[in-house]
């Protein structure tokens, strides 16, 4: 009798045992490829686009009317006018510098307003919100992001959530 009691004892102690152990799963999330299939879809993305495009644009226009004005000095320096030609060398000159600067300048406010799009607090906290759910709902323990963390040697595709997670996020978006 005492046997079965000890026997039974055990039992319900391994049982509880088992029952008390929980199974760690992880998720990775892939956040450059969240940025560029989600984020790339906002709106103050598109504005940087445009700018970034209206740029480029008054970039070339300069380009051309230094090229144009190169040209006039080449013609100015065939027919002998060295007075047109040193006058246009000034002016391309000139021209050139502005070109120089504007370009160092538009490219750093460029880069800058790039840099807070991608830190932006609100698109991170929409982002982390959405793991979050995607997590607790699917039983992840924990979530690394697979471009940051060295640490991942391996992993399977099963335990990528980088779709689901854009595709949730896209499905939001429009709402």
């Amino acid at each position: 009798m005492k046997r079965l009691i000890v026997f039974v004892a055990l039992a319900f102690s391994g049982l509880g045992w088992l029952g008390a152990q929980q199974l760690t799963r992880f998720a990775v999330v892939d956040l450059p490829r969240v940025y560029v299939s989600f984020f790339r879809e906002s709106r103050a993305v598109r504005e940087f686009e445009e700018r970034s495009a209206r740029v480029q644009s008054e970039i070339d226009r300069m380009n051309a009317e230094i090229q144009a004005l190169k040209n006039n000095q080449i013609n100015a320096e065939f027919q002998g006018n060295q007075e047109q030609a040193l006058r246009l060398e000034s002016e391309i000159n000139r021209k050139s510098d502005y070109l120089k600067e504007y370009y160092k300048l538009k490219t750093a406010e460029l880069e800058s307003q790039k840099a807070k799009l991608t830190q932006s607090s609100s698109f991170l906290e929409q982002v982390y919100d959405e793991i979050r759910f995607i997590a607790e709902s699917e039983g992840y323990s924990m979530v690394l992001n697979l471009k940051e963390n060295t640490g991942i040697l391996w992993y399977s595709p099963t335990v990528d959530i980088t779709d689901k997670l854009i595709q949730n996020l896209l499905d939001k978006a429009r709402r």
